[in-house]
């Protein structure tokens, strides 16, 4: 299978890119810094130097043509500003959701967060504005029809070792998830497409992945 994962070299995509590579398909990952051009490389990915908040639905489509599923894990990042919270994480999106429907991908993953939500207020107010942003993007997602989605909302991410064990349901309650089982999950759910519709939460919890998926589907 041919993938395309945005914001490709976040901690997420790496990892997520690892696990494809490894499985045999074949994964592009789109970078505005062609820097990283290697660190995609070592993971097994081809790299694309292009910038989602400057680039054309065209252009993002005809990277995308031929791709059997499209990833969305891009992100401002810590240490961006509230504005590019809503160029990235919400403009972004649905830039990419977009794109995906003009080349024919129906499959279409979103990492978001837990907590998305457009109504969020209160704390501290970037990280609010995520919060809205990432909320406003899971919602356009959801309108659409021509794309089999699924959208993820992880806890607090960490860079511990992955356990292989996960809860994964429309609510799981608050909780931490290391990166690698993030990715983990993500992976299957490539391969799960009775989760299309769905939004998921997702921490460390009891159940293995293959579990976890089975019981996602039955939300």
């Amino acid at each position: 299978m041919r993938m395309v994962i945005a914001g490709g070299h976040g901690q997420i995509a790496l990892r997520l890119e690892r696990l494809l590579a490894e499985r045999g398909d074949s994964v592009v990952g789109l970078i505005r810094n062609p820097a990283q051009a290697d660190d995609l490389r070592a993971a097994g990915a081809e790299p694309v130097v292009l910038d989602l908040e400057s680039a054309t639905v065209a252009e993002v489509a005809a990277v995308l043509e031929g791709a059997e599923a499209a990833v969305f894990a891009a992100g401002a990042g810590a240490g961006s500003g509230a504005a590019r919270k809503h160029t990235v994480d919400h403009a972004a999106a649905v830039l990419f959701a977009d794109a995906a429907e003009q080349a024919g991908v129906r499959r279409c993953l979103v990492v978001s967060s837990m907590g998305a939500d457009v109504r969020a207020s209160g704390g501290d107010p970037v990280f609010t504005e995520y919060l809205r942003a990432k909320g406003a993007a899971d919602d356009d997602i959801r309108a659409r029809t021509a794309l089999d989605w699924t959208i993820v909302r992880p806890g607090a991410l960490t860079n511990d070792p992955g356990t292989g064990r996960v809860r994964l349901a429309a609510s799981t309650g608050r909780g931490s998830i290391p990166r690698d089982d993030v990715a983990a999950v993500l992976a299957g759910l490539l391969l799960t497409p009775a989760t299309a519709g769905l939004t998921l939460e997702l921490v460390s919890g009891a159940d293995t992945v293959p579990e976890a998926l089975r019981t996602a589907t039955t939300v």
